[in-house]
């Protein structure tokens, strides 16, 4: 099928590794031009490589840090110079972070909602003028369906991710005028480097793939989700097709989430 997203330019954070880099490929694949941006570079550079070999096209790939204002301007100053535009914006970046209450200090607190919110935050103020020249812009925020409904030692991730699904929601209502459409996708159990790592020393004993049937035993569909999975629903929310879709957060999660 033909999303119709030949010639968009996206900037996706944290696009060198898991939903981040399967989101890059699929862009990539439908002819999206595609930025991506991370701490590392040499991770970067891999990436950038494995999207060229699977989806046949290049990417910019910039190493930056995004709780950093410094870094996010610089990249779109970047994004710009390299192509003129921006159409899509994924604020992806991300890492795991769960603990009881009494184990979270103010550093931690901080240091998580810098990284998962205010980095989404800056990263689309910046964006924004960008995104209504478009036209048709576009914001996808990843959170997580924890956000919706925290269990137990969940910070501060779930607190994190709730505030970035009530971020969507405001942000769709003020950016509706401008035609910038902005949706979340709650991530429930996901394959990623995070993922493989608590795999890793939850089962030290197991194969990964014998680990990953250990943790997907508690998904009602049965197994960890797959980076693609959501890099496909993130694919048809930047197309046309989606135009008449704001302001929604989207669980995909194996039928785990509590809420709907």
């Amino acid at each position: 099928m033909d999303l119709k997203l030949n010639g968009k330019v996206a900037l996706i954070t944290g696009g060198s590794q898991g939903i981040g880099l399967a989101t890059a490929v699929e862009f990539a694949r439908e002819g999206i031009d595609v930025v991506i941006c991370a701490r590392r570079q040499e991770l970067l550079d891999e990436a950038g490589k494995k999207i060229k070999e699977v989806a046949g096209k290049e990417v910019l790939t910039l190493s930056a840090d995004v709780s950093r204002s410094a870094d996010i301007d610089r990249v779109m100053d970047d994004v710009i110079t390299k192509h003129g535009r921006l159409d899509i914006l994924v604020n992806n970046a991300g890492r795991s972070a769960a603990a009881p209450f009494e184990e979270v200090d103010d550093t931690i607190w901080n240091e998580d909602l810098d990284l998962k919110l205010m980095a989404a935050i800056r990263c689309s103020r910046v964006a924004l003028p960008y995104l209504e020249e478009s036209g048709d812009g576009r914001i996808i925020n990843i959170t997580a369906v924890g956000g919706k409904a925290p269990p137990a030692g969940s910070l501060p991730t779930s607190v994190s991710r709730a505030a970035g699904i009530a971020l969507t929601k405001a942000m769709s209502k003020d950016l509706a005028k401008k035609n910038i459409l902005v949706n979340t996708i709650c991530i429930g159990l996901v394959k990623s480097g995070q993922i493989e790592n608590a795999a890793r020393i939850r089962f030290p004993d197991l194969t990964l793939e014998e680990a990953y049937s250990k943790m997907g035993s508690s998904v009602p569909l049965g197994r960890v989700g797959e980076a693609r999975e959501v890099a496909a629903l993130a694919t048809f929310l930047a197309s046309p097709l989606a135009g008449y879709i704001t302001g929604t957060a989207i669980n995909v999660d194996g039928g785990s989430g509590m809420t709907v």
